[in-house]
């Protein structure tokens, strides 16, 4: 076991969305996402092989496909499944900063 402490992650910005790295190995890859109000991240292309999980820990978030552009309006504790290949952004459309985590397997790039 492994215990990761924020301060210890990477730390990057995807348009406005603060991201932060805090399990990267060959078999999974888990994250979180910041967004105040009004924001939306920068679009993700989808992973050609792996699926990703979006889980809404505070806030209230619409997910776009942007292949599609079919909307899902996700609140404090839903969670959505994205397949491979599937591009989507996150908008923050409540009153308060929303946080997301969100995990990726198998790991792609």
């Amino acid at each position: 076991m492994k215990v990761i402490r924020k301060l210890d992650t990477k730390v990057f910005m995807d348009g406005p969305e603060v991201c932060r790295e805090y399990v990267v190995t060959p078999k999974i890859t888990f994250g979180s996402s910041t967004l105040l109000p009004g924001q939306t991240g920068g679009i993700d292309p989808g992973h050609p092989n792996g699926h990703e999980v979006f889980y809404v820990s505070r806030g209230t978030v619409l997910m776009h496909n942007t292949a599609t552009n079919e909307f899902y309006e996700l609140h404090e504790e839903d969670i959505i499944l994205v397949y491979e290949g599937e591009p989507h952004e996150l908008t923050n459309i409540g009153t308060e900063p929303a946080v997301i985590t969100w995990s990726c397997a198998p790991r792609t790039d």
